[in-house]
């Protein structure tokens, strides 16, 4: 087989062995041998044991804990009723207490008076209650959420962004798993709303998919969830108080989710985060490449910010356990941080050593690669996982921009951990106001 493999690159591209350019490729795959397929495969392993053990799921024990839901609500207008709403109609027997949270409420009239319009609504559903919290001045959403952790009554806490709407299963879904008194917080899945609106949304909502919805499945299978999203995270409010509730400064969601890790890992207790493909939200996208790029910028170098900034004590075996602390390693600081100035250094040489139309030969053959391979892994997610499948199915024709796209994402990355190395760009963060970042410490 490797000889009639051999003899079609020699017919269909001469230039990569008449030019050794074939065996610059080879030098090249270890990168994808030891750093990209051993991750895919992990996923894949773990997105067919839950598939397997999902199978044989029985029915939830009689536990309905009350439930507050703390809305962050800046600026979304009339849609906060479209979340209020899909809170209130849940199919959940227990207690939802809804706390929107309108943050700047003086100059955010419009999502205030939309929130005040739902109280009646709510009012006539059993076991709904809707609480409104006008924070006149913005605090920011670290302010928020902390603010509404004060006013819940609730044992299980989600925070939950003011775009963001939720199947009616969702509560009956992520509450069932704090059965397990070792379950600290869960994971809820997000999909892309507004996904037909344009190119570049349709290109997040398959990355949202394979990403979120794939990816986070399989590293749940063997508890190393790598983030709690901070537009649906699911804690148990006795977890939030032990570890002081969400922190000042920026990339709340991972802050919050490296604290818990921390914690456990420094008391030896046992814990697990768990991540529910079934429990869905639906969250708007930027529909434009500018917006994508721009919101990349911030997500990226906070996590950089995270990394080598704010939590380089926590990356300790000790702390996280190896599993853990393996899977940040190789997946944050490797994957998402310094492979990026790999791809970047690599191009560069690769089009300086040898003339184009080779080098472009080359990442031709580098891009099939990675197209065939997210192909292959695509079909299988959603055999396993979708419960849209026809949905999913549509954006098949997408495929194969998504590794041009991801490859720009990347590329986006590289500029944005510069930007945070170079002049702190965590700072420059539109989720709270100059003067509540320049107070804190970070």
């Amino acid at each position: 087989m490797e000889i009639y493999f051999t003899s079609f690159i020699s017919k269909y591209f001469p230039p990569l062995f008449e030019n050794g350019t074939w065996s610059l490729l080879l030098k090249f795959m270890p990168f994808v041998l030891f750093f990209e397929l051993p991750l895919t495969l992990l996923v894949l392993m773990g997105v067919i044991k839950y598939s397997v053990l999902r199978m044989f799921e029985g029915e939830r024990r009689l536990y309905f804990p009350p439930v507050s839901c703390i809305i962050t609500c800046y600026s979304e207008g009339s849609d906060i009723q479209q979340t209020i709403k899909s809170l209130t109609e849940q199919i959940y027997p227990g207690k939802i207490e809804i706390l929107a949270m309108i943050d700047g409420a003086a100059r955010n009239a419009h999502t205030y008076e939309a929130a005040l319009e739902m109280a009646e609504y709510v009012a006539g559903f059993k076991e709904r209650k809707l609480i409104i919290v006008p924070k006149w001045q913005r605090g920011g959403r670290v302010s928020s959420l902390n603010t509404g952790l004060n006013f819940s009554n609730g044992d299980i806490i989600m925070a939950l962004d003011g775009d963001t709407s939720f199947d009616n299963n969702m509560v009956e879904r992520v509450t069932r798993h704090f059965d397990d008194p070792a379950v600290s917080a869960v994971a809820g899945c997000l999909r892309v709303r507004n996904s037909d609106e344009s190119l570049p949304a349709a290109l997040q909502a398959i990355e949202y998919f394979v990403s979120i919805q794939s990816s986070k499945t399989g590293l749940s299978s063997f508890n190393i969830v790598n983030n709690i999203s901070g537009a649906f995270g699911v804690f148990r409010k006795s977890v939030l108080e032990l570890v002081g509730g969400w922190d000042a400064g920026t990339a709340e969601d991972l802050d919050m989710t490296l604290r818990i890790k921390n914690y456990f890992g420094r008391y030896k207790k046992k814990f697990r985060i768990i991540f529910d493909p079934e429990a869905i939200g639906h969250t708007e996208v930027p529909a434009t490449f500018r917006g994508f790029f721009k919101q990349r910028l911030r997500w990226d170098g906070d996590l950089s910010f995270l990394y080598f900034r704010k939590h380089r004590p926590s990356f300790t075996p000790k702390l996280l356990g190896w599993p853990n602390f393996l899977m940040i390693i190789f997946n944050g600081l490797f994957s998402q941080i310094a492979m990026p100035f790999v791809i970047f250094v690599y191009m560069i040489w690769l089009f300086i050593e040898f003339p184009i139309e080779y080098s472009l030969a080359m990442l031709f053959i580098v891009y099939l690669f990675y197209f065939m391979l997210l192909l292959f892994i695509y079909l299988i997610f959603v055999a396993c996982l979708s419960e849209r499948p026809e949905e999913d199915l549509s954006r098949l024709c997408l495929l194969p921009v998504m590794p041009l796209f991801s490859f720009a994402a990347r590329i986006n990355s590289l500029i944005a951990t510069i930007w945070e190395m170079t002049a702190l760009g965590h700072r420059d963060t539109a989720m709270a106001p100059w003067w509540v970042t320049k107070k804190s410490k970070f």
